[in-house]
């Protein structure tokens, strides 16, 4: 069983900056870039794009609710119908990037609390498929959860994900905070490495479980994501594709 590193990224906004997209580049195989609505802006789609380009990683679309002030991490209530067209309306827009760059659109990952509700109901769920039909490309997310039920059911490919710099609770739920809290690099490669060998991941209460990724991620605003990102591919070596 083969696994790619990804990253959400492209996490500026005008003069400021989210993260070491250019630290972590090297050490990933995807990025998820933001779009415009809870983080990043044209310049830094742009340069986002182009960086990865050089880097040879290719790149997803990361679409949020419209919550630029919350950094996409407070749910918002949208319709099926308006918030599928505000998906399509950010991934085109990252869509011209790649485009401009001679890139393919690879995947879509929903962000934040969007990815988090639609683990849980079956309508935003829904219309992140609805925007994934019209752009013909996988969607991240999480196993045993709608994610899975939905997209397969619409004939989408999914690609599951493990988050080595986020906790999960018993259920298996990924508890997705407001800011990310820095991650000791051999601990989560440790944790990382158990999830490739055994299946199981550890809950914030010691339990295991269930945990079968294609995908491990990281975030770039986590403090110390490049050195985490560096940790991990080389742990993982062995199941890297």
């Amino acid at each position: 069983m083969g696994v790619i590193i990804n990253c959400d990224m492209g996490e500026g906004f005008s003069l400021y900056r989210c993260g070491d997209d250019a630290g972590i580049m090297p050490h990933i195989h995807v990025g998820n870039v933001a779009c415009g609505f809870h983080a990043a802006d044209p310049v830094v789609m742009r340069n986002t794009v182009r960086l990865a380009a050089a880097h040879g990683v290719a790149v997803g679309a990361h679409p949020s609710y419209p919550d630029l002030q919350g950094f996409g991490r407070r749910e918002m209530k949208m319709g099926r119908d308006e918030l599928s067209a505000c998906l399509i309306y950010q991934i085109g827009a990252l869509k011209g990037f790649l485009d401009a760059a001679g890139l393919p659109l690879n995947h879509i990952k929903p962000h934040g609390a969007l990815y988090g509700a639609a683990t849980r109901n079956e309508e935003v769920a829904h219309a992140i498929a609805d925007a994934a039909e019209i752009f013909g490309v996988p969607v991240l997310g999480m196993r045993n959860t709608l994610h899975e039920t939905v997209y397969l059911a619409r004939g989408l490919k999914m690609l599951g994900e493990y988050y080595a710099d986020l906790d999960y609770d018993p259920s298996g739920a990924l508890i997705i905070t407001r800011e990310h809290e820095a991650r000791n690099p051999e601990e989560a490669a440790r944790r990382a490495v158990r999830v490739m060998r055994e299946g199981k991941a550890t809950a914030i209460d010691g339990s295991d479980i269930e945990m079968k990724p294609d995908a491990i991620c990281v975030h770039s605003d986590t403090p110390n994501a490049v050195q985490l990102a560096r940790t991990l591919k080389e742990a993982l070596r062995p199941w890297l594709d």
